[in-house]
Parts: C-alpha cells; sequence; structure tokens
C-alpha cells in the first residue's frame, strides 16, 4: 500500500504545528518562517475551489465594508 500527501495538506500540517508553540520564545527566523509557510499555502491553495470560494468570501466582506 502506497500512502501519498499533497504539498498543500503538508504546508497546512506545518503550519499548524508551528503555531501551537510557544510565541514568547520565538527567534525572527521562526517568525519569518511561519510567515513564509503561510504565504506558500495560499499560493497552493489559490488555484483550487476551495480558495477561490475564500476569494469569494474576502470580496463580499470588502464590498460589505464600503
Amino acid at each position: 500500500m502506497e500512502y501519498t500527501i499533497s504539498a498543500t495538506a503538508f504546508v497546512a500540517i506545518l503550519i499548524v504545528v508551528r503555531l501551537r508553540r510557544r510565541t514568547e520564545a520565538r527567534r525572527r527566523t521562526d517568525e519569518a518562517f511561519t510567515v513564509f509557510t503561510g504565504v506558500v499555502f495560499g499560493v497552493l491553495i489559490a488555484a483550487t475551489a476551495g480558495g477561490d470560494a475564500i476569494r469569494r468570501l474576502v470580496g463580499i466582506a470588502a464590498d460589505a465594508t464600503h
């Protein structure tokens, strides 16, 4: 049996694990890596149907504030 994991799922798991750590002792490189993984996750999810739904919801919320 062979298991596979998508890059999006891997980055999402990585973000959850990194954000569960205590924040008081983070170094600047830790913060930069967390931001980098968040941006990569955004780029990976943007091309999916879920990413398109999120984009639409953010657009509706932005229109409602004006």
